[in-house]
């Protein structure tokens, strides 16, 4: 179900009384039989403040849009974590998995690196093995984030079967050479550019985490 937009009166607000001011001074016009110099002067008046109020009111909805709907993403909330990772990774995924999935629009998380799945948290697709399409692939090579604003216009979208089937918004960020995180919103164009940043910076700390413990074994 979408989430309502609890601004979209205030926005539309203006308008409205914009509109409605405009047609109550028209018929006031049309039934009076005589204008006086002064009521001309004022209706005048009024027709400016209904034309700035309706200004108004469009301008707002330019500088403030209407967010994007949300949806509740579809599938099991869960946390699952690779048996076998050494406690230290293991409270690195948890500690990083949590900040993004309470502070950000992410609802379902895939750490995917040197082949293994390390980490599915949030809402859980149905498919719970990652095989690397291309938009993974291109990521890995290039070593660049991809960030996909409105998954249901990517025919790509099926790669990403272990994602919730009605995600809306996909970032795949590379965490160092072997690895890429996988991150899945309910909303399309729900991540800002701080979001963004963000996500690179954790996903660069778990690439260091991952790359110790492996120099270290």
């Amino acid at each position: 179900m979408a989430k309502p937009d609890q601004n979209q009166i205030l926005r539309q607000l203006p308008i409205v009384v914009g509109i409605v001011a405009g047609t109550l001074l028209m018929i006031n016009r049309l039934v009076t039989p005589e204008l006086t110099n002064s009521q001309a002067r004022s209706d005048a008046l009024g027709v400016i403040v209904s034309a700035l109020l309706i200004l108004t009111g469009l301008l707002w909805q330019r500088i403030q849009p209407k967010p994007p709907d949300a949806v509740t993403l579809i599938g099991p909330e869960g946390f699952e974590l690779a048996p076998d990772l050494p406690e230290a990774v293991q409270t690195e995924l948890a500690w990083a998995s949590h900040l993004l999935l309470t502070n950000t629009v992410t609802k379902s998380i895939v750490v995917w690196h040197e082949g293994n799945v390390l980490l599915r948290r949030g809402i859980l697709g149905a498919n719970s093995e990652v095989k690397p399409g291309a938009i993974v692939q291109r990521v890995l090579q290039t070593q660049k984030p991809v960030y996909l604003v409105n998954l249901n216009l990517y025919p790509g979208k099926v790669e990403f079967d272990y994602l919730p089937e009605n995600t809306q918004g996909v970032i795949c960020q590379p965490i160092g050479q072997q690895g890429v995180m996988i991150l899945g919103a309910n909303a399309p164009r729900s991540y800002t550019q701080q979001d963004e940043a963000w996500i690179a910076g954790i996903a660069d700390k778990l690439a260091n985490t991952l790359n110790s413990v492996r120099t270290t074994r």
